[in-house]
């Protein structure tokens, strides 16, 4: 398993967003991640605020987790290298630092 962004492959080291706009947060990784069907690979997005674990928000490329709000989506390029995490919205809750991850199995966190 591999944390991405640790690994300095995450595009962008910060963002600044205003409340109300839309934001994308894009993830490139150097080797492919595995495919599981279709337009899914196992890719996976967290979200972590200062001094609390990560907690998983999006599994295979592009499903939410329970409880997570539809105004995050994600998306692949279908090459299962380029992924996207979009937030609409945005909302002073949204701030904090966001992770993408491959995985072959169950996520490294899930909460």
């Amino acid at each position: 398993r591999e944390l991405l962004c640790i690994s300095g492959t995450m595009l962008q080291s910060s963002k600044s967003v205003q409340l109300g706009q839309t934001v994308n947060i894009n993830c490139k990784v150097s080797t492919q991640v595995a495919q599981y069907s279709g337009s899914q690979y196992f890719l996976a997005w967290y979200h972590q605020k200062t001094g609390e674990a990560p907690k998983a928000l999006i599994y295979l490329t592009s499903n939410r987790l329970s409880g997570i709000s539809s105004r995050l989506s994600g998306s692949g390029a279908g090459n299962g290298l380029d992924f996207t995490l979009s937030i609409s919205a945005a909302q002073a809750d949204d701030a904090g630092v966001y992770y993408c991850q491959s995985y072959h199995s169950t996520p490294m966190f899930t909460q």
